[in-house]
């Protein structure tokens, strides 16, 4: 196949089916003639209730840091690791600190006011502008070279339905919280197209196997490979989706109940799935801007898979002087952190498609609160954890800076894009400019 076939040329030269589509567009052949520009994608995860800063930040700064129990996960991957101690989110106005925490942490900007009411004497409404991750989307959006399928993909794991300040990170636009998907199942079709037969979960694959094979007689051997490796991770994932289903229900799946959403114990099999659709995704090239929320600001998930039988958010709030409940921190935080961990082997082990070194040669991770520390609701000090070379910092290093708004690490997220935008959020909290992260 010529190289500088399109994949517009090539879908309508072989007369490949819609279910097809998602097969074929990001066989490197087929994005040849596009851009000669790196990929870059980024990631935001998101975890609840602030952390034990004891256990959590490195006590050492530059690169012979020493990592703590909360994040000794990440060990195998230190050269690839950035912290950043001292970036604060300075946002202020209605809501608690947990709906700011949650609300203002990717937007930068003030809550509007509203008729939520937490913890403060002044209710609140959602964000006034939109967030990070959607200014970066729409960035990349409106390049031809670096549209994708979606622009971005929103995972979630075991996020509440309900649709308060408390729930939802991320924003189209002010008054525009963006919903995340929290059932794999209903990602899987979103990407894939629902199956004909919900009930038996019928394979994606059958109607097109013709088409993937007039492709694969046409394409090159790195277009085939991927080809077979993307079809067999869609078959897995099926058998996957199959098997939790008729654990849960049997042959059937019932819709569920208003308002409930997948059983807590269940949190680590959902966050593996979520984590191997979201990078499969990047392997496709359907995105390159994701989120991957853990539960919510305030969130109560109760981990008794590591033998944690109390609330998250209940633990958070005891004083550092209960010992028992500083140990809890430090395990819930770890088990964050073994999510990271995994999300960040899966990337490091999937060669780029079409490109030099692997996928997170080409991604950056941000882990990230909504608080610094949960039982002084401090927005001071604001875990952020950065993973990957994706956007050219330099890593392996911890830094500590001196109380800087994260309105300038949000600045730099974009800057590393090549979005050159003077101010985001706040323009009050971006004077200094992007934060030197390189």
């Amino acid at each position: 196949m010529p190289c500088h076939t399109t994949r517009r040329e090539f879908i309508r030269r072989w007369g490949l089916s819609a279910a097809a589509v998602p097969f074929v567009l990001n066989l490197p052949t087929l994005r040849a003639g596009e851009t000669s520009r790196r990929k870059q994608r980024l990631v935001i995860m998101f975890s609840p209730n602030g952390v034990f800063p004891p256990t959590f930040w490195p006590d050492e700064t530059g690169e012979n840091f020493k990592l703590k129990p909360s994040t000794e996960p990440l060990d195998p991957w230190r050269d690839q690791v950035l912290f950043l101690h001292g970036v604060c989110d300075k946002i202020r106005g209605d809501g608690d600190a947990h709906m700011r925490g949650i609300g203002c942490l990717l937007t930068g900007v003030e809550l509007f006011p509203g008729n939520i009411q937490g913890g403060s004497d002044t209710p609140a409404g959602w964000a006034s502008g939109l967030s990070i991750d959607q200014e970066i989307r729409n960035f990349l959006q409106n390049d031809p070279t670096t549209r994708t399928r979606f622009g971005s993909l929103e995972f979630g794991v075991m996020v509440p339905e309900r649709a308060d300040t408390w729930t939802r990170m991320v924003y189209a636009g002010p008054n525009k919280p963006v919903t995340p998907i929290d059932n794999p199942y209903q990602m899987f079709n979103k990407l894939y197209g629902r199956a004909k037969d919900r009930d038996l979960l019928a394979s994606v694959l059958d109607d097109i196997k013709d088409d993937l094979n007039r492709v694969a007689k046409s394409v090159s051997a790195e277009d085939r490979r991927l080809l077979d490796e993307h079809t067999t991770f869609v078959r897995e994932m099926e058998r996957e989706l199959r098997s939790d289903a008729q654990i849960q229900a049997g042959h059937s799946i019932p819709e569920p109940e208003p308002g409930i959403r997948r059983q807590n114990d269940n949190m680590p099999r959902i966050s593996k799935l979520q984590i191997d659709l979201l990078v499969n995704s990047f392997v496709n090239d359907f995105a390159r801007v994701a989120t991957l929320q853990y539960t919510n600001s305030v969130g109560q998930a109760k981990m008794r898979w590591i033998g944690i039988k109390e609330g998250h958010h209940e633990l958070s709030h005891e004083p550092d002087s209960n010992q028992s409940a500083v140990d809890k921190l430090t395990r819930i935080n770890r088990w964050f952190c073994e999510q990271l961990a995994y999300l960040t082997q899966r990337l490091a082990e999937t060669p780029e498609p079409g490109g030099q070194g692997s996928l997170l040669d080409h991604t950056t991770i941000v882990w990230t609160n909504e608080l610094g520390k949960g039982n002084s609701h401090t927005l001071n000090d604001i875990p952020f954890v950065l993973v990957g070379g994706g956007l050219g910092f330099k890593m392996g290093r911890s830094l500590k800076f001196p109380k800087v708004p994260h309105n300038r690490l949000l600045l730099s997220l974009a800057h590393s894009f090549g979005h050159r935008i003077p101010k985001f959020g706040n323009p009050d909290y971006c004077g200094e400019g992007p934060l030197s992260l390189t």
